[in-house]
């Protein structure tokens, strides 16, 4: 049986991938990944805020007291001598490639272009395999056009392309007006890969404190729903590879991503609920369903349900629209 897939020119032991999670911040968990049959790894995110809080910490030390002695004006080392960035980061990278064989995949939150291209170029020399844009980005000025949004996509895009050799993928919310027509435009400028979907977390109201709370909710095999639905659209209509994230908690999840058309199934939540060892049971889950509906390989099922293979892709979303209002009667409803 061939459970090997290819995501982003690198090629993949099986489709799962745990993605970027608290798990990855420690190297023996990466390990630990690997034994239990991770085909690849994305990191956890390096946030430019961070780097940026790290600069202003260090400044803040370096300054203080400088001037209230002569002597100490010597003392602390020049402010050229550090250099602020992602140093544990980036040999966070190197230790985890020391340590695995399987594909390191590095994640970047940029603020600024300037922030995007220094660190995907340093992650990329630290030995990343790849690297994920995770653009998390709420518009919210109301003057802000959504052309204007989809712009900051491709500038962010184009921008690291023309920094790095290494294949990269960007990690999409589904808010866009039209999905569809943005992962075009991404695929066309050149990106390998296309995460679908980000998840943004969330705030909640503690009404009695009166405060904006942040708030953090695992996944549910229910939350597959919309990447799967994506997956399926665009499928054959891009060159880009396809990563199913958010909602796979099991084997059925991962024969449903491969069957709309990813390549690979990003695993997060259900390794954040059930321990990284649940890797192995999933795998060994999609082996014996693959066994029992005689499917020799994953590339069998590849985009089997995909939109492509149906005749009219609109009549069938709106077919679907309809099946699924019907599918409450008057009477189930109490």
């Amino acid at each position: 049986m061939d459970l090997s897939a290819r995501y982003m020119g690198l090629d993949l032991r099986t489709p799962l991938v745990p993605s970027a999670s608290p798990l990855s911040e420690d190297v023996g968990n990466i390990k630990r990944m690997e034994d239990a049959g991770a085909s690849a790894v994305v990191l956890h995110s390096l946030f430019e805020e961070q780097i940026k809080a790290e600069s202003r910490e260090l400044e803040h030390h370096l300054a203080f007291h400088t001037e209230s002695f002569a002597e100490a004006l010597t003392y602390f080392p020049q402010r050229e001598d550090y250099r602020v960035g992602p140093e544990e980061y980036l040999d966070h990278i190197r230790k985890a490639k020391e340590s695995v064989k399987i594909p390191v995949i590095g994640s970047l939150n940029g603020t600024s272009i300037g922030s995007w291209i220094k660190y995907a170029k340093e992650i990329e020399q630290a030995g990343a395999d790849a690297l994920e844009l995770n653009i998390y980005y709420i518009p919210i000025d109301t003057k802000l056009l959504p052309s204007q949004v989809e712009k900051s996509y491709h500038e962010i895009l184009t921008s690291v392309l023309s920094a790095v050799t290494i294949p990269v993928a960007v990690k999409l919310s589904p808010f866009f007006s039209s999905m569809a027509h943005m992962a075009k435009q991404l695929d066309a400028l050149g990106a390998k890969g296309l995460v679908l979907f980000n998840r943004f977390y969330q705030p909640d109201f503690d009404i009695e404190k009166l405060e904006v709370v942040p708030g953090l909710t695992l996944s549910t095999s229910a939350a597959l729903r919309v990447p799967l639905r994506w997956i399926a659209i665009l499928r054959g209509q891009l060159k880009a590879d396809l990563a199913a994230s958010g909602g796979i908690h099991s084997a059925a999840d991962v024969v449903k991503v491969l069957m709309a058309g990813a390549s690979a199934a990003m695993l997060c939540s259900s390794l954040l609920k059930n321990g990284i060892g649940h890797i192995g049971k999933i795998e060994e889950d999609l082996k014996k369903w693959m066994e029992e509906h005689e499917y020799a390989s994953v590339k069998q099922m590849q985009g089997s349900m995909s939109l492509k293979n149906c005749g009219d892709p609109t009549a069938f979303e709106r077919a679907q629209y309809i099946k699924s209002l019907n599918s409450y009667k008057a009477f189930d409803i109490i």
